[in-house]
Order: C-alpha cells, then sequence, then structure tokens
C-alpha cells in the first residue's frame, strides 16, 4: 500500500513518516512480509536434497540387489556402517506395511504432504520465522519430498541403504535402514528444535 503525500505537506517541511503509523511508511512494504528472496534461497537445499536423495537411490537401485533375496551387503567403516538395498512401504520404522495397496498410496502420500504443506505455509513462509529456521525446514521439506515421490513411483516402496549398527541400544541391533531423506529431516527437525527452543522471543 503506497502512501501519497500532498505538496502542502511537503512545502509545510512536515515529515511524511509522521503521517504514516507503524511500520505502513511511504514505500508500500507488506507490514513485515519476508521478502521473496528470503522466501526462495533456502528452497535451493531442498532441491539439492531431493536430487542428491533420488540420484543415490538410483544408484542404489541400479547396482545393488534387494539385500532380502541376495543377503548382500557393502562394507563401509566394518560391520558398523555398511550399504544395503531395503525397501520400506510403510512409514518410519516400517510401520503401516502391511495395510492395503491403496491404503498406504493414499494415507503415506497424502499425509506428509499435507504436513509438508502445514510445514511450508504454516511456518516457512512466516513473518516470524528466523532465516536460519528456514534453512532447517528446508532441509525437511527436501527429505520429506524425496520420500513422496518414492511412495508415488515406486511400487516396491521407499528405497533404504544406510545401515548402522546400533550395539544394542534401545533394543535394536542395527537402526532402522535410512536414507539421504530420512537424514535431512531428522537433522533439520533437530536443528530446528533447537533454533526455536534457544531463539529469543521479542516482547511486545
Amino acid at each position: 500500500m503506497a502512501v501519497y503525500l500532498s505538496t502542502d505537506d511537503a512545502e509545510d517541511g512536515h515529515d511524511p513518516d509522521e503521517h504514516t503509523p507503524g511500520m505502513m511508511r511511504s514505500y508500500g512494504t507488506s507490514l513485515g512480509a519476508p521478502e521473496p528472496k528470503e522466501l526462495l534461497t533456502p528452497l535451493i537445499l531442498t532441491a539439492v536434497i531431493v536430487l542428491l536423495d533420488q540420484l543415490t537411490k538410483w544408484i542404489i537401485v541400479a547396482n545393488v540387489p534387494l539385500y532380502y533375496e541376495s543377503g548382500l551387503t557393502i562394507e563401509v567403516i566394518g560391520d558398523f556402517f555398511r550399504i544395503i538395498h531395503a525397501r520400506n512401504l510403510g512409514i518410519a520404522f516400517s510401520i503401516g506395511d502391511g495395510l492395503p495397496f491403496w491404503v498406504r498410496k493414499v494415507l503415506f502420500v497424502a499425509l506428509p504432504l499435507g504436513v509438508i504443506l502445514i510445514l511450508f505455509f504454516g511456518f516457512y513462509a512466516h513473518r516470524d520465522t528466523t532465516r536460519g529456521q528456514r534453512w532447517m525446514v528446508a532441509a525437511i521439506l527436501g527429505g520429506g519430498v524425496g520420500n513422496i515421490i518414492d511412495r508415488i513411483f515406486r511400487p516396491l516402496g521407499v528405497v533404504d541403504f544406510l545401515d548402522v549398527k546400533f550395539y544394542g541400544l534401545l533394543g535394536m541391533e542395527r537402526w532402522p535402514t535410512f536414507n539421504v531423506a530420512d537424514a535431512s529431516v531428522v537433522v533439520g527437525g533437530i536443528l530446528l528444535i533447537i533454533a526455536m527452543l534457544f531463539t529469543p522471543q521479542e516482547r511486545t
């Protein structure tokens, strides 16, 4: 909203901003809304994560047979960190992988997509979200989109291939196999929680 001044105001020597309350000065800005650059730049990270996630999955599918059929493992750091080719028809920890096909398609595509949209419009694009927090949300969005692509286009399920030994912690000998998208969601989520806890709140 631009504010136009009369010639009388200018001639009388009045400060133009005296006629305009708050943030609505004569610049046409919109009440502290983030600039387009602030919203678009972190989405570069989202795109990079999606591309990296899909590229690594394509390499695994093309070169590593399914672990359940071949038993093949590629040791990167001995038995601690291995590469395998696994599939997950459900969500985290294979929850829901026994549900009917179309139920999985609707539930595990529509639900995460809804969360992504809420996260983007309700938090990422909000004027009070800091620049750092937007980068963290961008990482979460990239991971979410990466796995949604798998759930739509890969009939055998999401491709998982990072396999880490967990030494019996939480009753698990090995951590559930994961991928780049999963790691992005977890790391971005943890950093976002920490940032929100330690970001000082402005007092009104």
